[in-house]
């Protein structure tokens, strides 16, 4: 229950999430001067996906000709819905930003000249010392105090309101421009730190019309250990794939393609890590990914000699590519003072249809982090502080006072609603027109159970009911999308069309909650086309 006390502040930049791409846009718009205050649902440091793990990064030297080549093979493999203008922009950044990371103190590994191998990030490292430069910039930093609703007036956005579950008060924070670093949505599918991302941030912007993009390449899953939550899959290229009466699947090398979703359609797939099959190549395994093998030592099993059960768990739009579309360099949305940055915000100009997960990913949440923050700034900077008659742009999910009191909101029963319409392989990830129409008519079904329920009062509650809206939400903008592209292309596949279709080489634009609109985007400078 909240006690009550609304704590006020005032700032030129609000940053919402906690992640690398919220730290950088803090960072990034303190460096501007502005006034920054950044709110994390966690910790600042150790919640989201990164902290917990380690994390590969696109890190090119300034040689024209490598970065040229990287640059077009990535286009190629985006289904040409990247732009290799800000493909070279991100490889840009990166080497100026580790540079940054490398002189604030960060221990890169150095090859056998000493010289620093920055093409990868150890988690816990990273954003501890993440969180220092964001407190020595001046930023104030608001730990467990999720984010609720956005504040909104003729000018766009004005600040959000939410909650602490440090002292059960209420918050509310005016600033001239806000950045939606909240991550993608994960549904809370177990994957290790992902259980803070479920899409209520995205909610948040769309709420104030902001428009949405690439929410069909979203057919993303990562193996795991059936019995853990870590899906750092890359050591898994060193397995052995039997089922399970000890039938060899696959002998060894990466997983090609539909390999594990298919054999996991079948029944249970085991994995043992035999071709490592030296204890020098054991130990580089174990010191290049250690949080890999955490629950395989806890649960008392060598991964190298003893196989162990696999599973897959879905990461939507964390590594996805869908989420709020950016119409500037800046990183800025639809609406006026609102930016987005990391998994909140589309990869689209970067990855296109192909996942960003892993080194895509990590360099765009510091590259996104980076521009947002400095556009924030100087959108609010211009603004000046003048007086604002601002309003919650909230609706979906939140305390009405209006509610049934005798229908309370089924926080639990709806996470495990949604969860079946978006986890199981036979819809979302081998999809087909007739399967995921009829799913995504149960997830209208679910969303309009949503109005007129009331919200329970605990803090606890209400963040629950808030993430319950925002994973409905993104799911059926998922499937909404996913049927408006008829063909197969990256991370979206219909069986009815398994081509790629060139007459289709173009961005799916949603807009709209209730009633959810599409048009379609060429890439680049070229003209909208109207759907």
């Amino acid at each position: 229950m909240s006690s009550g006390k609304i704590t006020k502040l005032d700032a030129d930049v609000l940053v919402i999430g906690g992640g690398p791409a919220g730290a950088w846009a803090a960072w990034s718009a303190a460096q501007q001067h502005a006034k920054v205050i950044l709110v994390d649902k966690g910790f600042l440091g150790s919640s989201g996906a990164t902290a917990p793990g380690g994390t590969n990064l696109l890190y090119l030297p300034p040689d024209s000709e490598r970065r040229e080549k990287a640059v077009q093979q990535r286009y190629k493999e985006s289904g040409y819905l990247a732009e290799p203008a800000w493909i070279h922009r991100v490889l840009d950044q990166v080497y100026e930003s580790l540079l940054l990371v490398e002189k604030w103190g960060y221990p890169f590994r150095r090859d056998e000249q000493g010289v620093p191998l920055r093409d990868h990030l150890q988690g816990p490292e990273y954003m501890k010392l993440m969180r220092r430069q964001v407190s020595r910039a001046g930023v104030k930093i608001l730990d467990q105090s999720p984010a609720l609703e956005l504040l909104v007036d003729e000018h766009g956005v004005g600040g959000a309101r939410g909650i602490s579950r440090l002292d059960d008060s209420e918050w509310e924070i005016r600033a001239n421009a806000v950045v939606i670093a909240t991550g993608g949505c994960a549904f809370l599918s177990k994957g290790l730190g992902c259980n803070v991302l479920t899409g209520e941030g995205v909610l948040m912007a769309t709420e104030l019309g902001a428009e949405l993009s690439g929410m069909e390449f979203t057919r993303q899953y990562a193996p795991s250990a059936a019995f853990g939550t870590v899906t750092r899959g890359r050591l898994l290229n060193w397995a052995t794939y039997t089922s399970e009466d000890g039938t060899v699947l696959q002998g060894g090398g990466p997983r090609a393609g539909d390999f594990l979703p298919k054999m996991l359609s079948k029944g249970p797939v085991y994995a043992v890590l035999n071709h490592a099959d030296t204890e020098e190549k054991q130990q580089i395994l174990r010191k290049s990914h250690a949080i890999f093998f955490v629950p395989l030592d806890r649960a008392g099993i060598d991964p190298f000699t003893e196989r162990f059960p696999l599973t897959l768990r879905y990461e939507g739009t964390v590594r996805g590519t869908g989420g709020i579309r950016l119409t500037d360099e800046s990183c800025a949305s639809t609406v006026p003072g609102l930016y987005a940055a990391g998994d909140a915000a589309t990869r689209e100009r970067v990855t296109g249809a192909k996942s960003g997960g892993g080194a895509f990913n990590a360099s765009w949440a510091i590259s996104s982090g980076t521009w947002a923050g400095a556009g924030a700034a100087k959108h609010a900077l211009t603004l000046g502080r003048s007086a604002r008659d601002l309003r919650p742009a909230g609706r979906y999910g939140l305390v009405d006072p209006d509610a049934a009191p005798d229908r309370i909101l089924d926080a639990g029963g709806l996470v495990e609603a949604v969860q079946r319409e978006v986890f199981p392989l036979d819809i979302n990830y081998f999809r087909s027109e007739p399967v995921i129409r009829q799913s995504l008519a149960r997830l209208d079904d679910l969303w309009a159970s949503l109005r007129g329920t009331a919200v329970p009062l605990s803090v606890q509650g209400r963040v629950r009911a808030r993430e319950v809206a925002g994973m409905i939400a993104t799911a059926r903008w998922m499937y909404t999308a996913a049927l408006a592209r008829k063909e197969t292309r990256g991370l979206h596949s219909l069986e009815e069309y398994p081509e790629t279709d060139p007459a289709q080489q173009y961005r799916l634009i949603v807009s709209g909650i209730d009633e959810i609109e599409l048009r379609t985007e060429l890439a680049a400078d070229q003209e909208v086309v109207a759907r």
